[in-house]
């Protein structure tokens, strides 16, 4: 799999890689980020996390002896989030070792532009400081957006670890393959912390990965359109039951606000069980993705990686509940 994988990373990342040197390939990029983290991040470091965020990444850290330091992504005017450049240069200290990027992001759908990522590069070298970048929905982006890989900048090939993955773009999240791209010097320390954590990724499952790999451009074409159908269809039905949220740039989620909703005192975890009782519909409470939890309390998650029949169900089910509340 390691060959077709330097293959597509050379099409599509534009990335030149030694197939036998700086791929390790892991059980899910749940594992290829602790295995990447332990190999790297020793107790007493720290890592900047930006909030919201997929939920591994601050337990991750903390299994690592090290502390998640959160920089917040805040809502913009234009619908989408972005982080504070102040903010994000206070974070970095000289206890600093790593900054997790995920783009597209998993809660926000915010895809990080060229900017972003030279800001993050810039600090990155001047306190010399890994990256670690989980790019396992690179393929699903909106409005003609394009991937950008942290590795790709100046000064950043070795320092970067990209993490990807088969299950989200192929739609095989219960086969756990995965890998983790880095320097030949960080790679063999990841691929020790690996062999002690699962000692390898089912081989049947890579075999199969490498024909996914090669698949024609025109398969991710298909990928974006449907995905892009989808994103629309979720997104409407959300409007039309009343929901205000953040329209996403990539990945598969929309962040809503829930504050029309909530009953006094309610939190979005008590919200987020009522939505399942009384309509059916299940989401992911925002308190989940934040650092301080209280951060995400007027806001839940929606997923739309559905058949287009369970999206307008759900669209349907939400109309009707929101008319009795």
């Amino acid at each position: 799999m390691v060959e077709a994988l330097a293959e597509k990373v050379r099409w599509f990342q534009g990335m030149e890689i030694d197939p036998n040197r700086q791929v390790t390939v892991c059980c899910g990029t749940t594992e290829a980020m602790i295995a990447s983290l332990l190999a790297t991040i020793n107790p007493g470091d720290e890592v900047i996390v930006t909030s919201p965020f997929y939920e591994n990444y601050g337990a991750d850290t903390i299994l690592c002896g090290a502390t998640p330091r959160y920089v917040t992504l805040h809502p913009t005017r234009e619908g989408g989030f972005r982080f504070d450049i102040n903010e994000l240069r206070a974070a970095f200290n000289n206890k600093t070792r790593g900054i997790i990027v995920n783009t597209p992001n998993n809660p926000t759908g915010k895809v990080y532009s060229q900017e972003d990522l030279s800001i993050i590069a810039e600090l990155c070298i001047q306190h010399d400081v890994l990256a670690f970048t989980d790019e396992i929905y690179e393929h699903i982006l909106y409005d003609g957006r394009t991937h950008l890989s942290l590795a790709m900048l100046p000064g950043m090939a070795d320092r970067t670890i990209t993490i990807g993955g088969l299950s989200k773009t192929y739609s095989v999240t219960g086969w756990r393959v995965a890998w983790a791209i880095a320097s030949p010097e960080i790679t063999g320390a990841i691929r020790k912390v690996h062999d002690f954590l699962t000692v390898g990724a089912p081989h049947p499952l890579q075999i199969a990965g490498a024909a996914a790999l090669r698949l024609p451009k025109s398969f991710y074409e298909q990928l974006h359109g449907e995905y892009s159908y989808r994103r629309d269809l979720m997104w409407d039905a959300l409007k039309t039951a009343g929901f205000e949220g953040y329209y996403p740039e990539g990945a598969y989620y929309i962040m809503v606000n829930i504050d029309r909703f909530k009953s006094a005192g309610e939190n979005d975890t008590a919200f987020a069980m009522r939505l399942v009782k009384e309509a059916g519909v299940a989401t992911v409470p925002g308190s989940s993705f934040y650092n301080p939890p209280s951060l995400g309390h007027h806001l839940i998650r929606f997923c739309f990686c559905k058949k287009d029949e369970t999206i307008l169900d759900a669209g349907l089910r939400l109309k009707q509940w929101a008319s009795k509340n």
